[in-house]
């Protein structure tokens, strides 16, 4: 099915998830559609690598959970997220060089805790890894000790550049 981008997710220079410099990072795009849900894009390379041709873990793992803790982004944007608790299932191999999608919304939400559940999506639309996990609501002053300076280089808008995107 095809769902409309409502905006594209701000990214930071060295965050392991989306950080545009970071080397070793992930460098994954993410997006927000009309029904609230998120949407990553991402590309793993051979660095990634955990058996021949299959992505770690490990890697999975931090993919869905940057990707659950963005979902409360398009209901409450101002709110950043600590992880609590996640839950990871590994259904099938997840490919290198290969692009994935990971979608994830918020299935729960009070004051200060949300909960979010998500699945990576191989190209032809098997699911791959699924994860749940509940998230804490922190301002960002809380998270880490900042300068005006570093909370721009944290929060790095971006134009939309898809309109749609397809699952």
């Amino acid at each position: 099915m095809k769902y409309k981008v409502v905006k594209k997710q701000y990214i930071s220079e060295m965050c392991f998830g989306c950080g545009k410099d970071n080397p070793a990072g992930i460098k994954a795009q993410f997006y927000e559609l009309e029904d609230q849900r998120v949407v990553a894009l991402f590309k793993p390379g051979e660095f990634f690598q955990s058996y021949p041709q299959r992505m770690h873990g490990g890697v999975s793992a931090s993919i869905m959970d940057e990707t659950l803790g963005r979902a409360i982004l398009p209901i409450e944007p101002d709110s950043w997220a600590v992880t609590a608790e996640i839950t990871i299932r590994y259904k099938k191999p997840a490919p290198l060089d290969t692009p994935l999608k990971v979608v994830a919304e918020v299935t729960e939400n009070s004051r200060r805790v949300f909960k979010a559940r998500g699945e990576m999506l191989l190209p032809d639309g098997t699911v791959a890894v699924t994860a749940q996990g509940t998230y804490v609501k922190q301002p960002l002053s809380k998270i880490s000790d900042m300068t005006k300076i570093d909370s721009d280089r944290v929060m790095i808008e971006m134009e939309n550049d898809l309109e749609y995107i397809e699952f």
